[in-house]
């Protein structure tokens, strides 16, 4: 009986250590996968025939039409931290730190992250639907059938459009996130004007800056990468590219946090 137990436990194990197995080899097959994917799709970026209308109007789709979400997203950011650091510094007679903080903390870290995670929810799953359903209705099949390569022509215009746009997404989302701090700060909390001012130029370096948009250009990348991966390939049928569509928003929302820290931990 007391065999029995025992290999009844084992083989309950073992079952266990196989499905964690299972799910490591699965892991590492889909990072190889999205590896290869991206590796071919900037080898086409560099390698004629090159797109230049598609390529603009890529940067016009991802770039311009995202601007009122981002601006929106940053002008409240902006301007709520502004009231949190207000708050905060209070307890310790800090008040005067609230222009330093809101521009370098919005300038770093909010204005690249949260920029890039709006776009993620916009971009990328527009970018997993469309080609989703190129790839159900047999479009991109028909692209290789009229001798032109998928990769090139739908895949690398997305990427390097992306990759273009959002640094310039990002810098005028920090604007207006400054410029929101500066409103509540002015407006609500009794700064002076030219003081606030004063203050954000002072404290705020160019490292700040240039280290906000290498974020966002990397962010950029990710984000179209992922949806070109979930859309390109897409099951067939209305619930794959439904699964595509989900799989490259929360893919590209997860590595942008991850990538975020790992270039924090290299900057700083």
């Amino acid at each position: 009986m007391h065999a029995n137990i025992g290999a009844h436990s084992m083989s309950i194990a073992a079952g266990f250590l196989a499905s964690i197995g299972a799910a490591v080899l699965a892991f590492c097959a889909t990072v190889g996968r999205i590896s290869l994917f991206a590796a071919s799709a900037v080898s086409h970026m560099f390698r004629p025939p090159f797109y230049g209308r598609e390529l603009l109007a890529q940067i016009m789709q991802i770039g311009f039409f995202s601007l009122p979400v981002v601006g929106l997203t940053a002008l409240f950011t902006g301007a709520a931290l502004a009231l949190q650091i207000y708050s905060g510094g209070a307890r310790f007679s800090a008040e005067s730190v609230v222009p330093s903080i809101v521009a370098i903390g919005m300038v770093r870290e909010l204005g690249p992250v949260l920029g890039g995670l709006m776009v993620a929810g916009r971009v990328s799953s527009s970018i997993a639907a469309e080609l989703g359903t190129m790839r159900v209705t047999e479009q991109i099949d028909a692209l290789v059938t009229l001798s032109t390569n998928p990769m090139k022509y739908l895949v690398a215009p997305r990427i390097l459009a992306a990759t273009l746009a959002m640094p310039i997404l990002v810098a005028v989302g920090d604007t207006i996130g400054i410029m929101g701090g500066y409103l509540v700060g002015t407006g609500r909390l009794g700064f002076n004007s030219s003081g606030y001012i004063k203050n954000t130029v002072d404290f705020l370096e160019i490292g700040d800056v240039t280290s906000g948009l290498a974020k966002a250009a990397v962010f950029g990348f990710i984000i179209a990468l992922m949806g070109c991966y979930h859309g390109y390939n897409s099951g067939r049928g209305a619930q794959g590219v439904g699964r595509a569509t989900i799989n490259a928003v929360v893919s590209a929302s997860v590595m942008i946090l991850a990538a975020n820290y790992a270039l924090t931990e290299a900057f700083f």
